[in-house]
């Protein structure tokens, strides 16, 4: 079931990234410029190693990481709200 739970939080988190990149925010632009490495899709590739790293934890068994990534998750999605309604 966390293996599950994860998977979908991934796509939510995927969904917010890829919005907030496509925002044009001012604040993308103090990020660190590796971030902006292959167009800025480098941060989606950190966002998929993290993905990878919680399920493969969770598939063998920590079912902590379910809610790190739980936490992680609801991060994100504060984040991605005040950045993307102008909050910040």
């Amino acid at each position: 079931m966390g293996v599950i739970l994860i998977f979908l939080l991934g796509i939510a988190n995927f969904a917010v990234h890829k919005a907030v990149l496509e925002s044009r925010h001012p604040l993308l632009g103090q990020v660190p410029m590796f971030f902006h490495l292959l167009g800025g899709r480098f941060s989606l590739i950190v966002e998929f190693l993290m993905l990878l790293g919680a399920l493969l934890m969770v598939s063998q068994g920590s079912d902590g990481w379910v809610w790190l990534y739980l936490g992680y998750s609801g991060v994100n999605a504060v984040s991605a709200w005040l950045i993307l309604t102008g909050r910040v």
